[in-house]
């Protein structure tokens, strides 16, 4: 069996609550996976593949209370609860698309995922399970032993660095304002240049983190 993952950023809606003390809540919903259609990956859930899947993935952890998800893909299939940034609190099917919805939860990672959500970047959400491939008609078909472990929030691969991007558009913008001094910046564009390819992604949350923080440190 291989470790197998599928991401996914189409129809996918975030929505912001008020609780009654004032604290926002975040979910993200939408199209959490698909079944039948030939994926970017080049892969082919068939119908009954993904709905055995996912139905044992609803009874055993969604109907619990213990579907949680990490922040981007971890190296294994098991859920670190230290990297837990949401919660799965419903899955059911339209058509061939899994519909999802899923609350941001109070954690490190949790926190770090609002802040990208305020900050206009492009999340998306990615299945992570274990299963058997078999090569047919220019495809891969994922068999019917696939199991489903989790749904994580990423980034979009084809998009890499899109907060990074929004940092260094603000560069000028909050240098010429005098929020922010420039040698701040020029760490946090040093930080990302340097940081090695294995950590290029916690590095550009991390300085996107504190990006935030200056803005809302000098908005204050």
């Amino acid at each position: 069996m291989k470790l197998i993952s599928e991401f996914n950023d189409r129809g996918l809606e975030v929505s912001i609550t008020e609780g009654k003390n004032g604290q926002k809540k975040y979910n993200i919903e939408g199209i959490f996976a698909q079944a039948e259609g030939k994926n970017r990956n080049g892969r082919i859930y068939p119908m009954q593949v993904m709905e055995k899947a996912v139905g044992k993935y609803s009874t055993d952890q969604v109907s619990k209370g213990r579907a949680v998800g990490e922040l981007n893909h971890p190296e294994g299939p098991t859920v670190n609860l230290d990297k837990v940034s949401h919660k799965i609190n419903e899955l059911n099917f339209k058509g061939n698309d899994v519909m999802g919805k899923a609350q941001i939860l109070e954690t490190p990672m949790g926190n770090i995922v609002k802040g990208l959500l305020e900050g206009g970047v492009q999340l998306g959400v990615s299945t992570r399970g274990m299963g058997s491939l078999e090569r047919r008609n220019n495809a891969m078909y994922v068999k019917d032993d696939f199991m489903l472990n989790a749904i994580d929030i990423v980034q979009d691969p084809s998009a890499p660095g899109a907060f990074v991007n929004g940092i260094m558009e603000g560069v000028e913008w909050v240098w010429h304002n005098g929020i922010i001094e420039a040698k701040t910046i020029e760490k946090m564009e040093t930080e990302i240049k340097k940081a090695p390819r294995t950590r290029l992604y916690e590095t550009q949350v991390r300085e996107f983190k504190n990006f935030l923080s200056l803005l809302k440190t000098n908005k204050n």
